[in-house]
């Protein structure tokens, strides 16, 4: 097998080539990005700024924030310069870096949802041990170890993509750089490749998903046999947020790669990829604002300040 490559760029097809879509969907990912660039780093900034939030679940919350950010960054300009230029070359590189940095903080993102959840389960099941539990030691590794997990599965990912040689096409068809659209035109022989995005991503799944359904299983169990409504109605709101995001989020992944073959479709491929792409980057932040009554003191509490601020300029 060579390990060089004929390509020099790729040609991304994009979500489609009918002119009088380029502009309406160019204005529609351009508000999508906008919202997601100014809740993601809002959220961020809130989070830094209140002590209130300086907590284990609010760390956590930063730090999805910040991959939401980093992914939907890694994609959607590229998107968006396709639809207002045409231009919708990609260089070799360029590829490479677009699908490592994707991986990676997708990747990342899974393996938070996993760590929020156990962070969740603490908060419910064990309310007395919480602050000896999740101190900001524990918090701190279990981020990091999302973060080395992350890049340590996008590199694998690179290697076992980008070791092949293409030299069928450069006609990527799709919006951006991913395995399976890459794997198509490659001229070496993928079915190892296949495999070990097959086991990689498989168990970085199952993984992820066993942890957050264990958690909640728990945290089901401990809603029940609570005597008080109201403590029952406060452990749900706590976990609301988190279940939401999840939901949205896994719920995207199973649709897309748990339907049948015979339904399966490069056009669904990329519906469904421009909605775990783009549009659950701008959701997150919006569903941790909307149901989070913290969130909100802390917001109307900047507002505040920031009416004052004019205020007192002027």
């Amino acid at each position: 097998m060579e390990n060089s490559t004929e390509v020099t760029e790729f040609i991304l097809v994009g979500l489609t080539d009918d002119p009088e879509l380029q502009i309406p969907l160019f204005i529609i990912f351009s508000l999508i990005y906008l919202i997601t660039l100014v809740g993601n780093l809002g959220m961020i900034k809130l989070i830094l700024l209140d002590s209130r939030l300086h907590t284990p679940m609010y760390l956590f919350l930063s730090n999805l924030s910040l991959v939401d950010f980093g992914y939907s960054s890694a994609v959607t300009p590229k998107v968006m310069a396709g639809f207002l230029t045409g231009n919708k070359i990609i260089s070799y590189n360029a590829c490479v870096t677009q699908f490592f940095f994707f991986v990676a903080f997708i990747t990342v993102e899974s393996f938070l949802l996993a760590s929020m959840a156990y962070d969740r389960y603490a908060a419910v099941c064990k309310p007395l041990h919480y602050t000896t539990t999740m101190t900001t030691s524990v918090c701190t590794r279990l981020a990091i170890g999302c973060y080395f997990c992350g890049f340590l599965n996008a590199s694998i990912h690179t290697g076992n993509i980008f070791r092949l040689s293409f030299c069928r096409s450069n006609v990527v068809d799709h919006f951006f750089c991913d395995a399976p659209p890459l794997l198509t035109l490659s001229c070496s022989d993928s079915y190892i490749s296949e495999m070990v995005i097959f086991f990689v991503v498989g168990f970085n799944a199952l993984f992820s998903i066993l942890v957050i359904s264990i958690t909640y299983l728990f945290i089901f169990i401990t809603i029940l046999r609570m005597r008080s409504s109201e403590g029952r109605q406060k452990a749900f709101s706590t976990c609301a947020s988190h279940l939401t995001a999840v939901s949205i989020f896994y719920g995207t992944v199973i649709f897309m790669y748990l339907q049948p073959s015979s339904g399966h479709s490069m056009d669904i491929d990329k519906i469904t990829s421009v909605f775990y792409t783009m549009v659950i980057p701008m959701l997150n932040p919006l569903v941790y604002s909307l149901r989070n009554k913290e969130v909100k003191s802390a917001f109307k509490k900047a507002m505040g300040k920031a009416k004052y601020s004019i205020g007192f300029i002027f």
